[in-house]
């Protein structure tokens, strides 16, 4: 499945989906030694995020955050890529300033909650290896 949006952080990247549909707060929700998610309200709680796709609606919290994601990119824990659907200026910064591709305005319900993603930040475009059907509802 393709699936088209905005490229924001231009790049490219491929490697396994880690969805969410709620929003991250990287400042005191990520450690950035890690990449454990650490935000003890959050469904993935103890899951890392480091070389996934990492998938979820936005940020919020702190602008802090930003920086929270470039101490991820150094410390070499980084996600490979993020989708959200619609990017604020926390996630955004946090993306330019690592270098991390990233696109939004994407329904994230056609992306599977499992499973692998090609992430082509220069032309927008996300390709998955399932089917929208596989996707279970939630």
């Amino acid at each position: 499945m393709k699936i088209k949006g905005r490229g924001i952080t231009k790049g490219q990247a491929h490697g396994e989906i880690l969805k969410t549909n709620q929003e991250i707060s990287f400042l005191g929700g990520v450690d950035p030694n890690t990449s454990k998610i650490t935000d003890p309200n959050h469904e993935l709680l103890g899951q890392k995020i480091k070389n996934k796709i990492l998938v979820f609606p936005g940020g919020k919290g702190s602008t802090v955050g930003s920086y929270v994601i470039y101490q991820l990119k150094k410390n070499n824990k980084a996600p490979k890529a993020i989708i959200n659907i619609e990017t604020e200026p926390i996630v955004a910064v946090g993306a330019v300033i690592s270098k991390i591709p990233l696109i939004d305005q994407i329904n994230i319900q056609k992306i599977p909650n499992k499973g692998k993603a090609k992430i082509n930040a220069n032309k927008g475009t996300i390709e998955t290896n399932q089917n929208q059907n596989q996707n279970p509802e939630k």
